[in-house]
């Protein structure tokens, strides 16, 4: 809307760059174009504002497809009044010279003429479109087909309309007959992932198998490894068995040849002292067999007072000397007897 200010009966105008201004007085265009500031009297001057910048005209609306299904189609129409002349003669688009303010409605009637013209379009596709077609494809077809129609649309083009872009947003079903479409959909990605499930526990459950059978060859193999540990201790226990016997044997013969040469060299030693011994007995003897009796005696009480234990002291009662003096006196006498 344009800026009117008031200046002591005169009216200024003052319009934005996407308005296109048009002034009438007395029946004459006075200034005609977008962006215009002019000085003006209210009573004498009959003005008209046309917006001449991009417009967008949003829609939602319901349609029927080929199957009977009821669909909502979200669409926008982007329009721009290409000629503002035209325009102004086909839609009142007259202000209060005073407030600046549209007397009629032109933009409610420029949205009305675009949605019913966009509307027929799209029924006419969708009209021959199966629902799961249309899901699929009927946004593009929908797209193709209003931009189409409302291109060659002759009200448009003598209204001095431009259409610049249509954007269809979604074609919806009601929301029953989405949710039993979706199910299928829905029921095969559970398969899928159910699937995938099954799968990862299929994959799961051969590396599980694959570990345990590696697990157990390696106890088998340690195991092996063991026996043939414990078959190698034990020959070498054998051995080490063989090799101590053997070492024994061998020490054991050497003890004995030792002590058969020691028992041989000892009965020798034995056999030559007890010759020694008995050569010196005998010639002893030979020597004792020629002898006096008196010394042979005496050498014998000699050796016995040898092997006699040791006398400190000697106590002699009178008895006993007397009786020994008296065998002496004997004997002495019986010896000069002799000697005689």
């Amino acid at each position: 809307m344009a800026d009117i200010t008031r200046r002591l009966g005169w009216r200024h105008l003052r319009s934005a760059p996407t308005s296109h201004i048009r002034h009438h007085r007395g029946g004459r265009l006075v200034h005609d174009g977008p962006g215009l500031g002019f000085w003006y009297r209210a009573l004498s001057a009959a003005l008209e504002e046309i917006p001449v910048g991009d417009r967008e005209e949003s829609m939602a609306f319901h349609a029927r497809t080929a199957d009977f299904q009821d669909v909502t189609v979200q669409a926008t129409v982007v329009y721009r009044i290409g000629d503002p002349a035209v325009a102004a003669e086909r839609l009142d688009f007259s202000v209060d010279p005073d407030t600046g303010v549209w007397r009629g409605a032109p933009l409610e009637q420029l949205s009305t003429l675009l949605s019913e013209t966009a509307q027929q379009h799209a029924l006419d596709v969708l009209s021959r479109t199966p629902l799961a077609a249309a899901l699929v494809d009927g946004v593009s077809a929908v797209r193709e087909r209003m931009a189409a129609g409302l291109a060659a649309e002759s009200r448009l083009a003598e209204t001095g309309l431009t259409v610049v872009g249509v954007r269809v947003i979604a074609i919806r079903p009601e929301p029953e007959v989405e949710r039993a479409l979706r199910t299928p959909a829905r029921e095969r990605i559970q398969q899928e992932a159910d699937r995938a499930t099954y799968e990862r526990r299929a994959v799961a459950v051969e590396r599980e198998r694959t570990i345990a059978e590696n697990e157990l060859a390696s106890r088998i193999e340690l195991a092996r490894q063991e026996e043939r540990l414990v078959e190698q201790r034990g020959a070498n226990a054998r051995r080490e068995a063989e090799e101590q016997a053997a070492a024994d044997a061998v020490r054991a013969e050497a003890e004995a040849a030792r002590t058969v040469r020691l028992a041989g060299a000892e009965a020798a030693a034995l056999r030559e002292v007890g010759e020694a011994r008995a050569a010196a007995e005998a010639a002893r003897l030979r020597a004792h067999g020629g002898a006096d009796p008196a010394a042979l005696r005496a050498l014998t009480a000699a050796r016995l007072a040898e092997n006699l234990p040791r006398i400190d002291s000697l106590t002699v009662a009178p008895d006993v000397l007397t009786g020994l003096l008296a065998r002496l006196g004997r004997d002495g006498g019986d010896g000069r007897e002799a000697g005689a």
